[in-house]
């Protein structure tokens, strides 16, 4: 016997499901087109580095990569504080906050792995106890945390408030991480850009790193409208599934 087709709202409405738009897809192509630039500019026009040869490539990664979770740390907390100032029914800045930090993580990690190649074809080690090696690591761990925290149980609105607060205070280590080198020297290298008397990149290296930070930002922004749109929808299904529940328990007594 075959089994009747199961009529969801995107099949009755005759389109395709996804988390997709118009917008979304011009955001995924620019990035595509950012990421093949990068490729180019990056392993072909750039030049390679007078002391660390060809390794000094890792950099477009390594900075790309750290600079994006930055930005979805910093905006987890921003969308965090949003949450709790509004102090309306709507878990909009929730989702944000919660997509965002996903991705922070992700990329953390890919910035500890590409940290941890660089260092060993320039320490000889993929793991030294640096103060911005150990620092990253840390916030690293503390997002995971943040991450955990989410996952407890209680309503949406519990895991909003409570991850929330976690989250204004785990931002405070961005500084920490990033001010580390100057406040504890060690072997990590000190910005190459963002000091001006002292900017060690010229020419193609420069504009490859800058094409990094435009391609890895591009991607961010198509992930998290992506993530924040699959959080409300499963954020839509355990209502439905409270809904139901209830509805059965309703049902029960009325028997």
């Amino acid at each position: 016997m075959a089994t009747p087709d199961i009529e969801t709202p995107a099949t009755a409405a005759g389109t395709r499901a996804g988390t997709g738009t118009v917008f979304t897809r011009f955001i995924g192509l620019a990035t595509i087109v950012g990421m093949v630039a990068l490729g180019v500019f990056g392993l072909l026009l750039s030049p390679a580095d007078v002391q660390q040869s060809d390794s000094v490539r890792i950099l477009y990664i390594h900075v790309g990569t750290v600079w994006v979770a930055y930005v979805a740390f910093a905006f987890t907390a921003l969308a965090s504080a949003a949450y709790l100032w509004k102090r309306t029914t709507s878990l909009a800045w929730d989702r944000f906050a919660g997509a965002s930090a996903e991705i922070g993580v992700l990329f953390m990690a890919l910035t500890l792995l590409a940290g941890s190649l660089w260092g060993r074809l320039s320490w000889g080690k993929f793991w030294v106890w640096d103060a911005r090696v150990t620092s990253t690591a840390f916030m690293f761990v503390t997002y995971v945390g943040y991450l955990a925290v989410r996952g407890l149980g209680g309503s949406h609105h519990q895991r909003a408030r409570r991850s929330a607060v976690v989250a204004l205070l785990a931002v405070l280590e961005i500084p920490l991480v990033h001010f580390s080198v100057k406040l504890w020297r060690g072997l990590h290298q000190d910005s190459s850009v963002a000091d001006r008397t002292n900017v060690n990149l010229h020419g193609l290296m420069l504009f490859s790193l800058f094409i990094s930070v435009i391609a890895f930002t591009l991607l961010y922004v198509w992930l998290m409208m992506h993530r924040q749109r699959v959080l409300a929808m499963q954020d839509a299904i355990d209502n439905t599934g409270l809904d139901y529940a209830l509805q059965q328990r309703r049902d029960e007594g009325d028997l």
